[in-house]
């Protein structure tokens, strides 16, 4: 009839022998789409298609409220040694709860949630909920065609980092007022188009039971979490940061999951996802579960999960949480809680190979997704590629950097002449990774301070630290990353409970330093030279590394072209410079952009000249100079 839409119908889903082969083999990259719970038809009648992998298990059933939760009416069946069993149930819809009722080998009967189950009761519920994610309508084309044309190498990064749950909260007064996800995705939308973030990492996505986990304890890898609404919802979040041209990057956690009874943790009575030497497959400091990255079914539902983020939620990028615990054995461990591998070294050489699995698929199927490392060592080449031994990611967080940014930072300026070289030592081995530099949520929490209360001094002292710190950053080669509520300084350690406070924004130094990171944001999406080349010594140039006494630091960066090259030049201390004088090297005007120090930004409005003339004096190993009144704790960037 016209003018009436056609229904899509539901295909037949089963499991073929085929499936079991390659599911065994670890290269099942669509194996969510057999396993789980899928809307499915069989001899003309509509229902639900389930499936659980379950080798040890001596019997499955699967109930939920489409049958009164009773548990024994759906008995599965076993399809063959590799231990996958499966049930069409007719007349079974959508957004009806399950479980699998798995009869262990000792005769134990647990209830576990579905792994691959794509939506789940909000916690503190725990069971899984049958849904169809295939419907959404996808109108991101334009992004996703631009995407894969790019070389984030050579293409501003500039990441907010997010938590959903406590960026903002809803005025109602609901427990947890909690925004939904298209709630979300509006409010966020409109600030980081005015902020000027190129993307925003999502933490805490995939479903998890614990809100202090901030879920890095996932129990649903292939569910967003229902804290924030549907997988529908989910999608129009995804869909709407796109169409506004902002990128999305998820935190993924291949690494541990948690011991909660209903999740994956000894799952079908025997250790199954983990490792069976609790050895090899717990961490004793975290308290949970180590994936076993030698079984091949286990690595399969890793890298199936990492593909079914990007296929069916158009992700653009993973940020991988703690690989250094994956590639060292003996990560958090003492002498007797780990096993050498076949060599008798600390080197999880099935760790390795997964990585290399895990890259070489995104990179080989979709270009333009970045996978990022958070690696806190100094394990070389994460990313470089895999024929030349690397691991292939995209780009590592510098951690290094992080730890030693921060430490100077928090110094008394008296004492920051004593670790000056602390500032430039990551120049040192920039080159030898993709580095993001982050600041990210680790750092303001657990009573570290937030980024605004590490700075010494008194209020307004902190703030113009932060700001020249902030200056710096972003002069830096690397990619860069900042926590929420660091673009306008908030003074309180992030909690997961809360809110950020945004009512600090009607404070001038707060209102200020949020305008102050937009101009930084703004000029490092303008100037290429600040993002185009940031991984070796063409892209940057140090003009005086070595004034420790005084605590300044000048350096240039330059664009391949060599076109609309930047002076940055710092000054740490709570002493202006007067006729302070840098070396440069050409004898032409030097254009004022920024200045840290000015009143818009909650300064004290020191002035620099607008235009500064090189003279024909030479400085700093270069022929001319520029001399001016350098402010006090401050940032003065000149184009040229």
């Amino acid at each position: 009839m016209a003018g009436v839409a056609k229904t899509k119908k539901a295909p037949e889903v089963f499991i073929s022998e085929a499936d079991e082969y390659l599911f065994a083999q670890g290269t099942h990259y669509d194996i969510y789409k057999k396993l789980g719970a899928h809307p499915s038809v069989e001899n003309g009648k509509k229902g639900m298609f389930f499936a659980v992998w379950a080798p040890h298990a001596l019997q499955v059933h699967v109930f939920g409220t489409f049958n009164g939760w009773e548990e024994t009416q759906y008995p599965m069946k076993k399809k063959g040694p590799g231990g996958i069993y499966e049930l069409f149930i007719p007349g079974v819809g959508t957004g009806e709860m399950y479980k699998f009722l798995i009869t262990a080998p000792d005769g134990r009967k647990l209830y576990k949630a579905d792994p691959f189950a794509n939506y789940a009761e909000k916690r503190p519920g725990t069971a899984s909920i049958t849904t169809d994610i295939s419907h959404f309508k996808w109108t991101d084309s334009v992004w996703m065609e631009e995407r894969a044309g790019k070389d984030m190498n050579r293409e501003p990064l500039a990441v907010y980092e997010c938590h959903i749950g406590s960026w903002m909260k809803h005025p109602d007064g609901t427990e947890d007022g909690f925004y939904n996800y298209r709630e979300f995705a509006d409010r966020l939308v409109s600030y980081l188009k005015e902020v000027k973030f190129t993307h925003v990492e999502l933490m805490g996505v995939a479903e998890h039971p614990f809100d202090g986990s901030w879920g890095y304890q996932v129990t649903g890898y292939y569910a967003p979490t229902s804290r924030y609404g549907t997988p529908e919802d989910f999608a129009y979040l995804i869909n709407t940061l796109h169409r506004n041209k902002i990128g999305v990057i998820l935190d993924w956690v291949p690494a541990h999951f948690p011991k909660d009874a209903h999740g994956l943790a000894e799952f079908d009575g025997e250790p199954l996802f983990e490792h069976p030497d609790p050895r090899l497959g717990e961490h004793p400091d975290w308290g949970t579960k180590i994936f076993n990255y030698g079984k091949n079914e286990v690595k399969n539902f890793l890298i199936a999960n990492a593909l079914f983020w990007i296929k069916e939620f158009h992700i653009d990028g993973l940020r991988v949480d703690a690989v250094a615990s994956m590639l060292y054995l003996d990560y958090g461990k003492k002498d007797g809680e780990w096993v050498p591998n076949k060599f008798g070294g600390n080197k999880n050489l099935e760790a390795i190979e997964f990585f290399k699995h895990f890259n070489s698929v995104i990179r080989g199927t979709f270009p333009g997704v970045m996978t990022i490392a958070e690696e806190s060592t100094a394990w070389p080449l994460v990313t470089g590629p895999i024929d030349k031994g690397g691991l292939d990611f995209s780009f590592k967080w510098n951690m290094g950097w992080m730890h030693d940014f921060c430490e100077y930072m928090k110094l008394d300026p008296y004492f920051r002449k004593n670790d000056h070289y602390a500032m430039t030592f990551a120049m040192s081995y920039n080159s030898s990774e993709n580095y993001i530099l982050p600041l990210s949520h680790d750092e303001v929490v657990h009573l570290k301070c937030s980024m605004v209360n590490k700075m010494p001094g008194l209020r307004a002292d902190k703030y113009a630290n932060l700001r020249a710190g902030y200056a710096y950053m972003f002069g830096h080669e690397g990619k860069k990353l900042l926590f929420m509520g660091q673009e306008f300084a908030q003074e309180r350690e992030w909690s997961e409970a809360r809110e950020l406070d945004w009512y600090m924004l009607q404070d001038e130094l707060n209102s200020g330093m949020l305008e102050y990171v937009k101009t930084l944001l703004n000029l490092y999406r303008k100037y290429p030279c600040l993002h185009e080349i940031d991984n070796d010594w063409n892209g940057f140039e140090w003009v005086n590394a070595d004034d420790a006494e005084r605590s300044t630091y000048s350096f240039i960066r330059r664009s391949s072209d060599g076109k609309n090259s930047l002076l940055f030049v710092l000054n740490m201390t709570p002493v202006e410079r007067k006729d302070y004088s840098v070396g440069v090297p050409k004898k032409k005007s030097y254009k004022l952009i920024l200045n840290s120090d000015d009143k818009a930004f909650g300064g004290n409005g020191a002035q620099i000249p607008a235009s500064i003339r090189a003279t024909a004096e030479p400085c700093d190993y270069k022929p001319y100079r520029i001399t001016f009144d350098l402010p006090a704790s401050s940032a003065a960037v000149f184009m040229f």
